[in-house]
């Protein structure tokens, strides 16, 4: 009952949380003059994938490796067809031309380094270094990429907001971007304490690291992308909830997992389930966003219903198959 309880608290917090992520980052951008795309793949992906680098950190300490790695691939997994899916189901997806040149590639080119990295069962400090630094690449990319956006975008945002862009900290932006970092603190939370929750009951079912990793707390960390998403999709504000998604995806591999490896001296290893199906359908999933996204640069409801179905599927396949 103890943990039932935490699990509904953190879901109160995620609510909430995602409403202050939602208003703050549109505001920012708005006034920053930058897209809210990139603000959804920057601050708020990092912000909302803390979770992850928590449990992932905690997990390698323990030497629960295959809790550490089955969250990134489940988490990914989670992000594209069951959040991504139901964005598109409630709600047809555009997609912008940035994301199908930058970020969609760097989401597939991400899980192919990590399944080449994690095929001889073992992700070695040095590994874990190379996806750091990856991961700082694709974050100074993104700026270059927000800096030459220029004054079509600041027209745009005085259009669409009645604000005229301000890059100075004037207090306006200062209280948008107070509101953006509590929504993300308050996110963080309740995401701990629902994962907290969560994995107590499953303790008490006795299922394995691996299983716990990729459904549980696999979907409980994705949580504050989930809340974040359905909100921005209500708000229509798509570009924070695609930026968010893809933002986190890569992020989860680059930093988070690299990180993660980077903490143990010998590195983290790899459960043959996870190399053999859990990371390659992680991958295969990058790879199917490709002809979704560019076909009409759009996700339309049958393909939400589409993604959401293929991951019942595959929660299906773990229930029988890995408890």
């Amino acid at each position: 009952m103890t943990a039932l309880v935490w699990c509904a608290i953190g879901l109160v917090l995620l609510i909430v949380g995602a409403e202050l992520v939602v208003r703050g980052g549109t505001r920012v951008a708005a006034r920053l003059g930058v897209p809210p795309l990139v603000v959804g793949l920057t601050i708020v992906a990092i912000g909302t994938s803390t979770p992850e680098l928590a449990v992932g950190i905690d997990a390698a300490l323990r030497g629960e490796s295959d809790l550490a790695v089955g969250n990134i691939a489940g988490t990914n997994i989670v992000n594209i067809l069951l959040i991504l899916g139901m964005s598109a189901l409630i709600r047809p997806l555009a997609i912008r031309m940035q994301t199908i040149r930058l970020d969609l590639p760097m989401m597939v080119i991400a899980s192919l380094m990590l399944m080449a990295m994690a095929w001889d069962g073992t992700l070695t400090r040095t590994e874990g270094i190379i996806l750091t630094a990856s991961g700082l690449a694709y974050t100074a990319t993104l700026l270059r990429v927000a800096r030459r956006e220029g004054h079509s975008v600041k027209a745009a945002f005085t259009d669409e907001f009645g604000v005229e862009p301000d890059p100075t900290p004037v207090p306006e932006t200062l209280l948008s971007l107070g509101g953006l970092v509590a929504g993300i603190v308050v996110i963080v939370i309740g995401a701990d304490w629902l994962v907290d929750g969560a994995v107590a009951l499953a303790r008490q079912w006795g299922v394995s690291d691996a299983f716990i990793g990729l459904t549980i707390v696999a979907i409980g960390t994705s949580a504050p992308e989930l809340a974040t998403t359905i909100v921005s999709t209500f708000r229509n504000a798509r570009d924070i909830a695609i930026g968010n998604l893809l933002g986190s995806s890569v992020y989860n591999i680059l930093f988070i997992l690299g990180v993660t490896c980077i903490v143990p001296d010998s590195g983290i290893q790899v459960g043959r389930a996870l190399i053999l199906i859990d990371i390659p359908l992680m991958t295969a999933v990058a790879l199917l966003c490709v002809p979704v996204f560019i076909s009409g640069r759009r996700v339309t409801r049958l393909e939400g219903a589409l993604f959401v179905s293929a991951y019942a599927a595959y929660l299906a396949y773990l229930i029988a198959a890995r408890t």
